[in-house]
C-alpha cells in the first residue's frame, strides 16, 4: 500500500480554508491533523477535536524528546503538530492535511520536502475585506490589520507548490482533489503501481 501524502494548507483569515477542506474531509481518504497546544480551552472547544490541550512542561518534554514535527510560541503559549499520529496516518495510507500558518509551513517544508504545500487565497484582497464586513464580528481597525496581514502572506504564496483561489467553493474544491490527484501519479509516489503493472505482464 502506497503512503498517504502530507498536505500542508496556509491561508489568510477570511478565504474560506475552513469551509473548503470541510468539504474535502467528507472524503474519508483524508485525514484532519489535530495540532497541540498550551492554552486553555476556550468556549465549546474540546480535547482531541480541536486541539490536544496539554502542559507546557509536558509540551517543552516533547520539543526535547523530539516528538513534535513543528511548533510555535504565541502570547506565551506553545502551538505545534504532533508527529506519532501524523505519521501512523501516513503509514495507513491517509492523505493527512496539516492546516497551519507560513511560519510553521516553512519549518515543515525544510523537514518534509515531499509534503505537497496549498497555499489558498481570497479572489481578491477587496472580495476578502468584503466577507470579513459580512462576517460583523470585528471593528473597522481589526479588519483593515486583518486586511494588510493578509497581503503579507498572500505575497508569501510563491514559496508553495500549488495556489487554489477559493472564488467559488466548488471549484476550490475541485482543484484541491485535482492536486493531489496529480501528486498521486508521478512517477515517485507511483512506483507500487509500475510494479504491479510489471508484474502483470
Amino acid at each position: 500500500m502506497n503512503k498517504g501524502l502530507l498536505i500542508v494548507v496556509s491561508a489568510p483569515s477570511g478565504c474560506g480554508k475552513g469551509t473548503v477542506l470541510n468539504e474535502i474531509l467528507k472524503d474519508d481518504s483524508f485525514y484532519y491533523s489535530i495540532s497541540a497546544t498550551t492554552r486553555l480551552p476556550r468556549e465549546g472547544e474540546a480535547d482531541g477535536v480541536n486541539y490536544y490541550f496539554i502542559s507546557k512542561e509536558e509540551f517543552e518534554n516533547r520539543i526535547k524528546e523530539n516528538a513534535m514535527l513543528e511548533y510555535a510560541e504565541y502570547c506565551g503559549n506553545y502551538y505545534g503538530t504532533p508527529k506519532k499520529e501524523l505519521e501512523e496516518k501516513l503509514a495507513e495510507g491517509k492523505n493527512v492535511i496539516l492546516e497551519i500558518e507560513v511560519q510553521g509551513a516553512m519549518q515543515v517544508k525544510k523537514l518534509c520536502p515531499d509534503g505537497i504545500f496549498i497555499f489558498i487565497v481570497p479572489p481578491s484582497v477587496k472580495e476578502l475585506e468584503r466577507r470579513l464586513k459580512k462576517r460583523g464580528t470585528e471593528t473597522d481597525d481589526v479588519i483593515s490589520r486583518r486586511v494588510a496581514e493578509a497581503a503579507g502572506e498572500i505575497k508569501q504564496a510563491s514559496n508553495y507548490d500549488y495556489v487554489v483561489v477559493n472564488a467559488a467553493l466548488e471549484d476550490a474544491v475541485e482543484d484541491f482533489k485535482t492536486i493531489v490527484k496529480a501528486e498521486k501519479l508521478k512517477t515517485a509516489y507511483a512506483e507500487n503501481l509500475i510494479n504491479e503493472v510489471l508484474e502483470n505482464a
